[in-house]
Order: structure tokens, then sequence, then C-alpha cells
């Protein structure tokens, strides 16, 4: 039987609690930082105590207004859950907003992976799901923002190495920056946060 693990944002306790209450997971990973304010620290701390002998809690540290690297580190923390057999929520409602988009882009890039991405309200505790979406990117797509990242902008290399046509290549090019993915740079084409996101 599969567990659950709930990833979460956390700033203050209740919309961790209400998730825990809510849907039972087995687990709960809290998305921190390095340096985090008071608050968040006991809110932390309180969530270890309350819960340390009915589930697993883990924290995984990582950045707070990098939404690259937080979507980076979710889709692991995803991808290392699914290949534990776990079925995954992610929580989007607390910490710093750059940190909840990052954290809701790694859901995204894991879509197949995760089975629900939530956010509960400050206002009433609602707990709403928001759409799990994908980037619906094809693995040559992918291979060519990887070369891009890799500092690769030549439609010759990029073509070779994805194993296409020159022309192909110019087609998946301007889709990709069509969809905001690349950009122009002075030496060729460039990768955006967006299409960093996209290709993890």
């Amino acid at each position: 039987m599969s567990k659950l693990t709930l990833i979460s944002t956390i700033y203050s306790l209740e919309p961790v609690i209400i998730c825990v209450t809510r849907l039972s997971p087995s687990k709960i990973i809290l998305l921190s930082e390095e340096g985090a304010n008071e608050k968040k620290l006991q809110s932390e701390e309180i969530i270890e105590k309350t819960f340390k002998n009915a589930l697993e809690v883990e924290k995984k540290y990582t950045a707070v207004y990098d939404t690259v690297c937080v979507a980076k580190d979710v889709a692991e923390l995803i991808e290392q859950e699914h290949d534990r057999g776990n079925q995954v929520i992610v929580n989007v409602s607390g910490g710093r907003k750059p940190q909840a988009f990052g954290a809701l882009f790694g859901a995204y890039a894991r879509n197949a992976m995760v089975q629900r991405v939530v956010y509960v309200t400050e206002e009433d505790s609602l707990m709403i799901d928001f759409p799990v979406l994908s980037f619906n990117l094809s693995e040559t797509k992918k291979l060519i923002l990887e070369q891009i990242k890799n500092g690769i902008s030549s439609v010759t290399q990029i073509a070779a190495t994805a194993g296409i046509s020159k022309g192909m290549t110019y087609n998946h090019l301007r889709e990709l920056k069509a969809m905001g993915y690349i950009a122009d740079g002075e030496n060729g084409y460039i990768i955006t946060d967006a299409g960093r996101i996209a290709s993890i």
C-alpha cells in the first residue's frame, strides 16, 4: 500500500496542520531555508514536536527567492518520494511567495508524479486544489533547452546533438521562443528562467 507524502511550504502552523488533519499523510517534508526568521523556526519546531510520534517529519533546505532553485529541489523531492512508491501532495500555502511559486513550478515539472497541489486560504481555512499543469515539452525540446543552458546556441550544433534536421531545429527554437523558454542573446539564444524551470 502506497503512503502519502506532503511537501509543504511553511510560515505559520495553520495551513500545515489543516493539510495534515485533512489529508492524513505518512510523511511531511517542510521546505525551509538557512537563516529563517523566528516565527518560521517556531512553526517548524512545533510541527516536528506535534507530529514526530505519528508521522515522519523532514526538513529540506532550499532557497527563498530563487524560484528556479526551489522548483528543482521540489522536483527532486517528488521524484524521490515517487521512487519510494509514495503518492505526493504539494502544499503551497505558506512561506515567501517566490518559494511557494517555486514549489508550484516543481510540481508542474513532475506533474505525472503529483496527486494534488493544494492551498489553504487564510480567511476561512478552506483547502482549494490548484490544477496540476504540465509544461508539455517533448524530449527533443528538453534536449534543446539543455544544450542552450550549457552554452550551445548554434543551430548546426543543436541539430546534430538532437539528431534532427536544421529545419526542424528552427521550428523547435521558434516554438520555444514563443513559449518564453528562450530569448535572443548577444551570441545566439539564451535560456530564460521559465526555460530553466520547464527543463527540470
